[in-house]
């Protein structure tokens, strides 16, 4: 009876965890480039009261399936999903998406880089294009006071216009990074990643070129949730929650009735 307690425990602890990273999803639905994340769950140690393939008899017999009682579940990992988000135009001229593969790079206040797809930047008092929370972009380009007008191409070259100059200026060149295992970034909050030893290094580029997507100004790429597929999850994981809740119930009323034999 303790036994089927025990893995009715696990069954609703790990279902609350699965509802705790769906509610995350849908409450990021319209942050910008967020990715969904998913729970990945594992059975946990079985208890082996005959093994499989044991010798049965003398005579050199074995056992075909053997008895193993499973003990519950555990949460594996919970991943992040980097497929691409729908792109909304902004007609912003500092509002950048990156059409595929690729990571803004952003100078954090530590001295570390941290990596995002939120492209929403704007001007600090610098000139200087930064996040909205002020950190500059890499490589730094900064914007003259006097720019009319800032076009920001597919392959990341920043033009800006100025008076009295029939040409474009080239102030330069944004470059993107990906990682061999985005799903292996950590999430700082803010739309940041850093890297990790399970991301790997991160591989530099000019946007366009060789495994990196192009730019697109005045465009936002939006979250990948879909809702949908996270009420239809939602609902799964409470009914899931329910049965393993009817487990213990069970196993209460059987240890019950066993007290009460007289």
């Amino acid at each position: 009876m303790s036994r089927s307690l025990d893995i009715g425990a696990t069954g609703m602890l790990a279902q609350q965890m699965n509802v705790d990273v769906i509610s995350n999803n849908i409450a990021n639905m319209t942050t910008t480039a967020f990715k969904k994340q998913r729970a990945a769950f594992l059975d946990l140690l079985y208890q082996s009261i005959d093994r499989p393939g044991s010798t049965s008899s003398d005579a050199g017999t074995t056992v075909p399936t053997g008895l193993q009682l499973g003990l519950g579940v555990r949460a594996g990992a919970v991943y992040r999903m980097h497929g691409q988000g729908a792109i909304k135009v902004t007609e912003n001229p500092l509002d950048l998406a990156v059409m595929g593969e690729g990571f803004f790079q952003v100078d954090l206040p530590s001295g570390e880089t941290a990596y995002t797809r939120d492209g929403t930047f704007q001007l600090n008092e610098n000139g200087e294009i930064v996040t909205v929370q002020g950190y500059v972009i890499q490589p730094g380009i900064t914007v003259p006071s006097d720019a009319i007008s800032i076009d920001i191409n597919s392959s990341g070259e920043v033009l800006v216009k100025q008076p009295g100059n029939t040409a474009s200026t080239n102030l330069g060149q944004l470059q993107i990074a990906s990682f061999v295992n985005p799903a292996g970034l950590q999430a700082l909050g803010d739309n940041l990643y850093l890297e990790t030893d399970a991301s790997g290094a991160p591989t530099v580029g000019n946007p366009g070129e060789d495994q990196f997507g192009p730019i697109r100004q005045g465009a936002l790429e939006q979250s990948n949730v879909n809702v949908v597929e996270e009420i239809t999850d939602l609902i799964a994981a409470q009914r899931a929650y329910e049965m393993n809740s009817n487990i213990i119930s069970t196993s209460d009323e059987m240890m019950q009735t066993v007290s009460q034999l007289r």
